[in-house]
């Protein structure tokens, strides 16, 4: 077993074959050009400010449910 205070080390914790390098390569996603367009599309999905937070839709008032 090891040490816990043991740094991580990529060859010995994380063995890769060439075999799996070559699907990570292949199944990466593609890089943007625009990747200011894309950050700048995924802040507008976050509320503007705290207020918008406190008038957001609960489910107060639904039936209750169990999972």
């Amino acid at each position: 077993m090891k040490d816990p205070s043991d740094q991580f080390d990529l060859e010995r914790d994380l063995p890769t074959t060439e075999e799996d390098v070559r699907a990570l390569r292949e199944n990466r996603p593609p890089a943007t050009e625009d990747w200011w367009d894309v950050l700048t599309r995924l802040s507008e999905q976050f509320p503007p400010s705290a207020e918008a937070l406190r008038r957001r839709r609960t489910f107060e008032g639904c039936e209750p449910f169990e999972l």
